[in-house]
């Protein structure tokens, strides 16, 4: 059963590789998930089982990974092109959270303690070039 099927990719946790089945889903493609129940089960699972794994029938391989390959792993504005820098002008952007104030924080380990989610977190862009946050 397993010469009929390939591998499209691995991801640490199922919402990622759902996001990425959804995609080649609306193309026409089937996909099957591999180990994402136990990697559900306890997310601290992922590596010792190896990730999520997508898999695709080999006659869908190639379409599949043409797919998957058009899909920008950084950030896009608002008109669906990449960000750039505004300090070196790359288009490596990614959003970034982070807790750099006393509000955040306390309301971060205020959650953490009540077992809430934070409610409260500062979203920033970082380019990876650079390390330039804006």
């Amino acid at each position: 059963m397993e010469d009929i099927f390939e591998l499209v990719g691995v991801y640490q946790y199922s919402s990622e590789a759902i996001i990425f089945k959804g995609k080649l889903e609306s193309e026409g493609i089937e996909v099957y998930m591999k180990d994402n129940y136990t990697i559900e089960a306890n997310p601290l699972y992922s590596n010792a089982v190896g990730g999520v794994k997508l898999l695709v029938s080999k006659k869908d391989y190639a379409k599949a990974m043409e797919i998957i390959s058009q899909v920008s792993e950084y950030s896009l504005d608002d008109e669906s092109e990449l960000m750039k820098c505004p300090s070196c002008g790359a288009n490596q952007i990614n959003m970034v959270t982070s807790i750099k104030d006393y509000k955040s924080l306390f309301i971060y380990v205020f959650s953490l303690l009540l077992s809430l989610f934070p409610f409260y977190s500062n979203h920033k862009y970082k380019c990876r070039k650079c390390s330039f946050e804006f």
